[in-house]
């Protein structure tokens, strides 16, 4: 029994060693889910994007599972692997030190003496830029140079949102003007939604960076709705994150560049007009006596990114079905019945 166990292991090593980077953070996420489920529960400053970025993890395996494997993977020293083995365990270790000897209470206090505005929010944007490095030397460590190139979009995801929130914990109430120069345009066309719908809205730009949106049932003039739209609200960041990892997903498709453009310029305006509809539902969830703060933090986000990491699969299946097409019109172009007339022959 274990010679055929050590047998197996050793004829599949390199398919094993690929998949162990999944294990070395779905055991530490799993120590997190036991120690806080409701950390879970939010998109928004907590760690539902953390399932995200394991999912384009194993993505990125499945799509690359064959040429993974003839990579940097089969000339690993013993130190190397020794190396491996340390980097793996550095997520289940960062968790420990977090939780139980008073790392993210450090972060929290560091980030308070700096002036940070939301410091309680500053260990969950650390632990995405720290799982962002394990995962990057991880990669390096196991398939060299061109494994970060490979798995370049979860690294520059987990990267992005940690910097996201970073950003917003320190600039926080739309005063980072860079993400804010879209939302004036970005609310304004959710009022135009929201009026199309029948509701009475009032849109003031007059309150410096973040514009101020009024939303009235006009059939109960008691249900009122009024919100400052900063870039959270009206889903920037998920633009952000769509603009880089499309743009590395495409860049790897043997496909024209003029395709490119296409399904990118497609899914950034699908991915904007989303927004849209998550300000509008931002305020009929109001107007309907629901939670705003469990929506801004966990439905809302979910829209766009539910789209983001779901695109790429479009993307695939549509290049599938093209390739189906274009088959059978050269099969059916080769077929005697659909080769030309011999003209000589006929006369």
């Amino acid at each position: 029994m274990r010679h055929d166990i050590g047998a197996f292991t050793k004829k599949n090593a390199e398919k094993i060693l690929l998949l162990t980077p999944l294990v070395a953070f779905a055991v530490p996420l799993l120590w997190l889910f036991l120690l806080n489920p409701a950390s879970f529960d939010a998109l928004w400053k907590g760690r539902t994007f953390q399932l995200f970025f394991v999912w384009l993890i194993l993505l990125e395996l499945i799509l690359g599972w064959e040429t993974l494997q003839k990579g940097w993977i089969n000339k690993l020293s013993r130190v190397r692997l020794v190396a491996v083995l340390i980097a793996l365990l550095l997520p289940s270790i960062y968790v420990l030190a977090s939780n139980y000897f008073g790392l993210n209470a450090a972060i929290v206090e560091s980030s308070k003496q700096s002036g940070v505005y939301w410091y309680n929010d500053m260990p969950a944007a650390v632990e995405y830029l720290v799982f962002a490095g394990f995962f990057s030397l991880m990669t390096f460590l196991i398939l060299g140079l061109s494994g970060l190139k490979n798995f370049s979009i979860p690294i520059l995801f987990s990267s992005i949102v940690g910097a996201v929130f970073i950003i917003d914990s320190v600039y926080p109430n739309g005063q980072f003007t860079p993400f804010q120069f879209l939302v004036p345009a970005t609310t304004m066309l959710a009022a135009n939604t929201l009026g199309f719908m029948g509701y009475n809205t009032i849109l003031d730009l007059s309150k410096g960076n973040l514009p101020q949106l009024t939303v009235t049932d006009p059939s109960n003039p008691l249900k009122t709705a009024i919100f400052g739209i900063a870039w959270p609200c009206a889903g920037i960041e998920s633009l952000l994150i769509f603009a880089v990892t499309i743009m590395l997903f495409l860049k790897r498709m043997p496909i024209s560049w003029q395709a490119k453009l296409g399904y990118f310029a497609f899914g950034a305006g699908v991915t904007y007009f989303i927004n849209i509809l998550r300000i509008v539902s931002i305020f009929l969830f109001a107007l309907g006596g629901g939670d705003v703060n469990v929506f801004h933090q966990t439905y809302g986000p979910l829209y766009p990114i539910a789209w983001i990491v779901s695109y790429p699969l479009i993307i695939l299946a549509s290049q599938g079905l093209w390739h189906r097409i274009t088959n059978r019109k050269e099969v059916a172009l080769a077929s005697p019945e659909g080769a030309a007339p011999d003209t000589q022959s006929a006369v």
